[in-house]
C-alpha cells in the first residue's frame, strides 16, 4: 500500500515490490496513472502472499476496505488471513 502525499492510500500487486515503488515514485509511464502528480509517494505496508491468484483476491479484498480499515492493516490490528 502506498500513501500520497495527499494522503490516500494505494493498493496494488507486484513480485517486486522496490522494482514497482520505483516506477510509481518516477517520471516513467510504468507508474500507475492513479499516483501521477501526488508524490511524494511512502511505501506504507506489503506482504508476501503465495501465488498470483491469492495476490489478486486479497488485492480485491483490501480495496474494498474503508480508509480506517486499510490503516489497521498497516498498523497490525488486522491481518490478512481475516480478509480470506
Amino acid at each position: 500500500m502506498i500513501k500520497t502525499r495527499l494522503n490516500t492510500l494505494y493498493t496494488g500487486i507486484t513480485t517486486d515490490v522496490e522494482r514497482r515503488f520505483k516506477e510509481h515514485s518516477g517520471l516513467n509511464k510504468r507508474g500507475a496513472r492513479y499516483l501521477k502528480g501526488k508524490g511524494p509517494l511512502e511505501l506504507m505496508w506489503h506482504e508476501e502472499v503465495g501465488s498470483k491468484s491469492d495476490a489478486l483476491v486479497l488485492e480485491y479484498r483490501v480495496k474494498k476496505l474503508n480508509k480506517r480499515q486499510k490503516l489497521s492493516l498497516i498498523d497490525g490490528g488486522l491481518t490478512l488471513h481475516s480478509l480470506r
